[in-house]
């Protein structure tokens, strides 16, 4: 592989990106800055084919991203990254969309059993056995030039990663896994995922309280200051802190006066431009609807039967995860777990594509009584129950001996094979 220069100009951008073009996966990576601004500020990207590495300089003066840009939207390009999150969150704000198609080696590493949210440095060593040098992981991206040692440990982010990712993907391969990893990179290429709905942000605040008009006056203010934020391109903390904004939907002021007694602003807000369209904004705030007004609990209520079967959900969660060396958090959480346990059938991940043939079908059949635990010879087993009315309680605790047995530590049963968007 050819380690090029660092890019500074557009037209070796150009050239570079034109061979990346040649080969149908490219290796992904930024560096990033976010403390200061709304948006993150792309300092770096670091780029891999089988044949070339260099990284690339955003903040170069005159440089045109648009080669790269064409990169990212060329469907024929698997674009391969971890935990790419918030590279896809960068580039949909560059570009207006997310690239496609995509893998992300950290989803993938769950699928194949290598524990939840697993490091890029953990994977590197169990695929390759070496060390990721971490020296220059929490330097300052944006501060210009860069060293050497900077660029060289960027472009060691995709160069291993393109070393790794073959390996993955044959291991993924090899146990029919890649129709999984298709429906999780589709998740993963939602556009709404990156993009927030100022009308939506008071959801991911805490509620002072379920009143109509407080709630009306939090939905307004989170929604001011998410503009206020984005038009000065600052951290929505910067603005108000969310207690601050809590305080005042439950509290408002009676004129912009009174803003010099809130703790939280600056006692300046009492008479400049942005404390009248604070005040503006919560004097035009109107009730929340009964309708937005979110129930008290966000999943079902257990009765105690409910949450004892959502434990033997949990147990079922586990040795499936054991059979098929899984990550249990890429199969279920415990919300949609419990809200299967309560009765709810609709709208559960768990009870859709790869998740119900794996687990689903199974979760289904033990709440409704047709699967059951046992003990025999010091190891759990399941039984599928024969007989319909044996659906009560006793039923998953007893499992009648006649019934077929599944041994808990036995491989399991060979699945479709699946395939991902990827070479081969």
């Amino acid at each position: 592989m050819q380690i090029h220069p660092l890019v500074t100009d557009t037209d070796t951008l150009a050239r570079l990106c034109k061979r990346l073009m040649a080969h149908d996966h490219v290796c992904v990576d930024t560096e990033f800055m976010r403390e200061n601004t709304y948006y993150p500020e792309l300092c770096l990207v670091q780029l891999a084919s089988p044949e070339d590495a260099f990284a690339l300089d955003p903040l170069a003066e005159g440089i045109d991203l648009s080669p790269f840009l064409e990169l990212l939207a060329n469907d024929s390009v698997l674009k391969v990254l971890h935990a790419g999150g918030q590279d896809i969150e960068i580039f949909m704000n560059l570009a207006g969309r997310v690239p496609f198609p995509l893998f992300d080696t950290q989803i993938a590493a769950m699928a194949m059993g290598m524990g939840e949210q697993v490091s890029y440095a953990n994977l590197v060593q169990h695929f390759s056995g070496h060390q990721v040098d971490k020296g220059a992981r929490f330097t300052d991206w944006a501060r210009r030039p860069l060293s050497e040692r900077q660029i060289q440990y960027a472009i060691g982010d995709v160069t291993h990663l393109s070393q790794l990712f073959p390996k993955m993907l044959a291991n993924l391969r090899k146990t029919g896994r890649g129709e999984w990893l298709d429906e999780e990179m589709a998740r993963l290429s939602d556009p709404s995922h990156y993009v927030v709905d100022p009308d939506c942000a008071w959801q991911r605040l805490k509620l002072p309280n379920r009143k109509p008009e407080v709630l009306g006056r939090l939905k307004a203010l989170a929604r001011w200051r998410e503009l206020e934020a984005r038009d000065k391109n600052v951290p929505r903390g910067r603005i108000v802190k969310d207690e601050t904004l809590a305080d005042l939907a439950a509290s408002p002021p009676a004129s912009q006066a009174d803003l010099a007694r809130v703790r939280g602003l600056s006692p300046t807000w009492a008479g400049n431009a942005i404390g009248a369209r604070l005040v503006a904004t919560i004097q035009s705030a109107v009730p929340l609807p009964d309708a937005e007004i979110p129930s008290k609990e966000h999943r079902p209520g257990l009765s105690t039967e409910a949450s004892l079967i959502a434990d033997l959900l949990k147990l079922l969660l586990k040795i499936r995860a054991k059979e098929t060396g899984v990550a249990p958090k890429l199969v279920a959480r415990s919300d949609e777990m419990e809200a299967l346990a309560a009765g709810v059938r609709e709208g559960l991940p768990i009870l859709e594509g790869w998740r119900r043939q794996m687990f689903g079908e199974d979760a289904l059949a033990l709440v409704e009584g047709r699967l059951g635990f046992s003990v025999v010879g010091n190891k759990l087993r399941m039984r599928a129950l024969v007989s319909p009315s044996e659906s009560e309680p006793e039923a998953v605790a007893q499992a009648p001996e006649p019934a077929p047995e599944h041994d808990a530590d036995a491989a399991p049963a060979p699945r479709k094979a699946g395939r991902i968007r990827a070479p081969g």
